[in-house]
């Protein structure tokens, strides 16, 4: 095993011997990596001398050297730990912000993670990554890899043993279920007849680790959003998974004040307001990725209502090609991008999935070579090479104001958040009449809503037609789960609202419920939509203000494929089953 200190920095080989005459040259011997000591001495954290007594000391207690140049006074822990991340290659793990499984933590037994100074921190598919005091310590990951499966890959990640000691400390010593610490809470296990506390921060109380494991727990289930709502003697708990709301558990109202406090902190709310409502943001590491809490405060009769939306960027950010999109609305999708300047909009109501589908445009069409600014109420995800502003109310930086600005920071593509009155739309098209490219968000029933929309606002019909390039309407469906999907035939009816021969009824796939999608028959959400492209014979029936009838069959002569057709076409592929498209897209027309 490779020590990491390594031998004293200033010790040299001695020279090699001239080459005998007549003889070639030996060729140069090939450059040693530095030692953990030579690197800190040429970055200037420490000096010969230090090293020289760490190395001195090293021999007495056989700890590691950096530990020691730590412990002496040397050098922080936090500028140990980047020198080691960047010199092993690994990466650093932030232990403060970080929130873990109980369950993978507890594979590794507790005398073992203390021996080895280990401990487990995410699991990704068949990759666990181990955080180590020692990356370099190959007998401790041999030792630890009896606990797990023989198909896992063990990556060490760099943690000071401090770090490490305190997250034993907390999963080990401190229970971390929902419902071990409702039930510590209960019987007094920890506190005997200690009221709850939100503000007092440490694994010993049992609020802290509450609020931790309802976060955890969230996740893991893939809400969207968590609902505390205070009823009269209880809080109901909430959880939106697939678009919909889900009760969970109930907590006896005793526990609630605690828990906003506790919240708020969290997310930088202030814990002495009650009256009025508040915003607030929680950035965490959860069960080893990133995720954004957005927090929301409502004042009721029964105490503060709070729902916290989850923002999980690995989640949310997915390429185009894996939003659900038909293979007919991504190849039309892609040729609308190939313009150089007009608006794109994309229609639907609130949690249909409009941000997540501008985000995977922007980053299919992110290059270096262009610069895209946004301006978002709020910034929901930050994304690399894209220069983003958020709208604040009171802070004198709106739609309109922000757009006037944005035109002077040399854009090619601007991303408005949503386009709300008259005057915000009348800059978003000027900015694309002046060669950008614009993407905006309305609210309409469907993309020909678009275009009445925006005449609605006061936008002429003759700059409509001039800049418009595509609407985008769309809707989010519960997908099948694909474990436990049920194959039947169709009936009648249904053939009839599938517009099928009931002679020749086709298969569809019903709900079931299993494990895997927790009894409720789906899993996941899939869109479907429709794009109305503005070809040259839609601008003509939009400048003359055309009826709907005539751009809706303009449209159809021209391959536009509506929503519930597109609907139909997923549950026709098994994806969705009729009950979830009957209540995502409107087939009245059918019944």
């Amino acid at each position: 095993m490779n020590n990491p200190a390594g031998p004293h920095p200033t010790t040299h080989a001695a020279p090699a011997a001239p080459p005998a005459p007549g003889q070639a040259p030996a060729a140069p011997p090939a450059a040693r990596p530095q030692r953990l000591g030579e690197k800190l001495v040429g970055m200037g954290l420490i000096s010969n001398d230090q090293i020289q007594i760490a190395l001195q000391e090293q021999k007495a207690s056989k700890k590691l050297l950096g530990q020691i140049l730590v412990d002496m006074g040397f050098v922080t822990e936090s500028a140990l730990g980047e020198v080691l991340a960047e010199s092993s290659g690994t990466h650093r793990f932030d232990a403060k912000s970080a929130v873990l499984d109980s369950a993978l933590i507890k594979l590794i037994p507790k005398d073992a993670a203390m021996r080895h100074k280990v401990i487990a921190v995410q699991r990704e598919g068949n990759q666990i990554k181990l955080a180590m005091a020692d990356v370099y310590n190959v007998l401790a990951i041999d030792q630890v890899r009896r606990y797990f499966n023989k198909a896992d890959n063990l990556i060490p990640v760099y943690c000071t043993e401090t770090e490490i000691m305190e997250l034993i400390d907390q999963y080990y010593d401190y229970e971390m279920s929902i419902d071990g610490i409702l039930k510590e809470i209960e019987t007094g296990i920890r506190e005997k007849n200690a009221a709850l506390d939100g503000q007092k921060e440490g694994y010993t109380n049992p609020t802290v680790r509450l609020v931790d494991a309802l976060l955890i727990d969230a996740i893991r289930v893939g809400a969207s959003d968590i609902h505390f709502e205070p009823e009269g003697t209880f809080v109901r708990l909430r959880y939106r998974i697939d678009g919909a709301l889900k009760q969970i558990r109930s907590f006896h109202l005793d526990y609630w004040s605690a828990l906003v406090v506790r919240i708020k902190i969290m997310s930088g709310m202030n814990i002495a307001e009650t009256r009025n409502p508040q915003d607030g943001r929680i950035s965490y590491t959860v069960l080893g990725r990133e995720v954004d809490f957005r927090v929301a405060s409502q004042p009721t009769v029964h105490g503060e209502n709070i729902v916290m939306r989850l923002l999980d960027k690995k989640k949310s950010l997915v390429p185009l090609e894996m939003l659900g999109f038909s293979e007919h609305h991504i190849r039309l999708l892609k040729t609308l991008l190939k313009r150089p300047e007009g608006i794109i909009i994309i229609t639907g109501p609130t949690g249909s999935g409009k941000t997540t589908t501008l985000y995977s445009v922007l980053n299919y069409i992110t290059d270096i070579g262009v610069t895209i600014m946004t301006l978002e109420d709020p910034v929901e995800y930050q994304l690399s090479l894209i220069r983003q502003t958020q709208i604040r109310e009171g802070s004198g930086v709106d739609f309109v104001s922000g757009i006037k600005s944005l035109m002077r920071q040399d854009p090619d593509i601007i991303f408005v958040g949503e386009v709300r009155d008259e005057e915000t739309a009348m800059m978003a098209v000027r900015a694309a009449l002046t060669g950008h490219q614009v993407f905006t968000t309305l609210h309409t029933n469907d993309a020909l809503g678009a275009i009445p929309r925006l005449m609605d606002i006061g936008v002429p019909a003759h700059l409509i037609s001039g800049t418009l390039i595509c609407s985008l309407a769309q809707r989010l469906a519960r997908k099948l789960c694909g474990h436990c999907k049920q194959a039947r035939v169709a009936t009648p009816a249904e053939c009839h609202l599938l517009n099928m021969d009931p002679e020749d009824p086709p298969t569809i796939y019903e709900a079931l419920g299993c494990d895997a999608c927790n009894r409720s028959g789906y899993k996941g959400r899939i869109v479907i939509a429709e794009i109305l492209r503005i070809d040259r014979e839609m601008d003509e029936l939009i400048a003359t203000h055309a009826t709907r009838n005539a751009m809706m069959d303009s449209a159809l002569e021209h391959g536009f494929i509506r929503m519930p057709e597109d609907g139909i076409d997923k549950v026709l592929r098994g994806l969705i089953d009729i009950p979830e498209l009957i209540g995502t897209v409107d087939l009245t027309e059918r019944m």
